[in-house]
């Protein structure tokens, strides 16, 4: 073995030991998310069925108008990572306050516009007359753990950033125990029924939040480093997440036009489209994990002055996504079989989604790079092109899912559309990483 080749074998080995060690606690963290929900959903389900329902609709609001704000962990994860490569610790933790006040202030908007229009929220979801009412009151008391919320995710970008993933893995398990705790004694124990279950929730966000300023601000106090609100930085936060909040709504309009469509094309196949889409979302979980560790790591090596390092450790990731891609896509198509008895025993239902989770298991390598170089772009702070990207993705995308019902195709033809959807954005996406016109070294881009 030559020289060369052994030193290329210890930077792969290098890349892959940082990859993992982010990736994995970054895994954990995202899939105990999703848990809250299921955790509050089976315990307002021996309630009663409209309580069950007014749950359902208050959940896609909440998760909608939270979702909606995830730009403060991307972008927070980025800048403070590139101070943490140029080595100004203060810096980098002076930057990640400025995403939390931002937070702070977006939540409080948040709730000054919940609280008064919940009832008219509710209705546009077409909620039932009998789950109206518990929809209301789970949204508006919900609405009050918004600025938690919104600060979990900015802290989780600043411990990101400073490449800690295993923090906001333990304070995610920690909050979905305390969320289900609560949520039995306040609902059972205490007779509070569903707004039991919404207070339940708000206190254990509340004390995710709590754990991470307390974090936070120990790591400001060590470096001193300033906690007080500095408007000039809340702005540049602000200004850097514009970009990413655009790419993030024209990616929940794709999935909104998609399951639109599903809709049309009759019951069964918008059936088929839920679990469809319940598979796809928690296959992204695994990939997203990588892109998590991407926007870490990118965003050091370009703090650093590294530009060589962030084009080797890119590459090495897209190769990870491709793996991973490709072993998510075979175990689909093992376990289809499996999988759909658990959501349906209709056969019209598993007839219409056998199909389409062939289309979800070839388009899985496709995803992974996808997933991987839209982190790379985040770490690099290239938000613009990104916000750029998807609304090119959203322009092919609409009339591409628009043809299917009028052409007369099915539930395959619709996600035929999504895996074109991701063929765009893997092109854009490739072509931008190939221009190498994301490399900005220095603490900021």
């Amino acid at each position: 073995m030559t020289q060369a080749s052994e030193a290329h074998r210890t930077v792969r080995r290098r890349h892959d030991r940082e990859i993992v060690a982010l990736a994995v606690p970054a895994f954990g963290a995202l899939v105990a998310e999703p848990l809250f929900v299921m955790a509050d959903s089976a315990i307002v389900g021996h309630l009663g069925t409209a309580q069950l329902a007014g749950l359902g609709v208050a959940s896609a609001l909440l998760t909608t108008a939270v979702s909606v704000f995830v730009f403060l962990a991307y972008a927070t994860t980025a800048a403070v990572a590139r101070r943490v490569g140029a080595g100004d610790l203060p810096a980098a933790i002076r930057q990640g306050m400025d995403g939390i006040w931002l937070a702070l202030l977006l939540g409080a908007a948040v709730i000054a516009v919940v609280l008064p229009t919940a009832p008219g929220l509710v209705d546009l979801f077409g909620a039932s007359g009998t789950a109206a009412p518990h929809a209301i009151t789970y949204l508006r008391i919900s609405a009050l753990g918004i600025p938690a919320m919104l600060v979990v995710l900015a802290a989780t970008g600043v411990l990101r950033g400073l490449q800690d993933t295993r923090t906001p893995l333990y304070v995610a398990v920690a909050g979905f125990v305390a969320n289900a705790v609560l949520n039995a004694v306040l609902v059972y124990g205490a007779g509070l029924g569903i707004a039991g279950s919404a207070w339940g929730t708000v206190l254990a966000q509340c004390g995710m939040a709590a754990a991470y300023l307390f974090v936070v601000v120990r790591g400001a106090r060590a470096h001193g480093a300033s906690l007080r609100p500095d408007a000039a930085g809340i702005r540049a936060s602000a200004r850097a997440g514009v970009p990413l909040l655009v790419r993030t709504l024209s990616l929940r309009a794709i999935l909104m036009i998609a399951t639109a469509v599903a809709a049309r094309l009759g019951d069964a196949d918008i059936a088929a489209h839920q679990i469809v889409l319940s598979l796809w979302s928690l296959l992204a979980f695994a990939l997203d994990a990588i892109a998590i560790a991407g926007q870490a790591i990118i965003g050091r090596y370009l703090g650093a002055g590294d530009a060589e390092g962030a084009r080797d450790v890119c590459r090495r990731m897209v190769q990870w996504g491709i793996a991973v891609g490709a072993v998510l896509g075979l175990l689909v198509v093992a376990s289809r079989p499996l999988f759909l008895p658990l959501f349906t025993g209709d056969p019209l239902v598993k007839d219409a989604a056998l199909p389409a989770l062939v289309l979800v298991a070839l388009a899985q390598p496709v995803c992974g790079i996808v997933y991987v170089l839209d982190g790379v772009l985040m770490g690099a702070g290239d938000g613009p092109y990104l916000a750029r990207a998807m609304v090119v993705t959203l322009a092919v995308f609409v009339p591409a899912a628009l043809l299917v019902p009028r052409l007369g195709g099915g539930l395959t033809a619709l996600w035929g559309a999504m895996a074109l959807m991701m063929l765009v954005r893997m092109l854009t996406l490739w072509l931008r990483s190939r221009s190498g016109r994301w490399v900005v070294t220095g603490a900021t881009r």
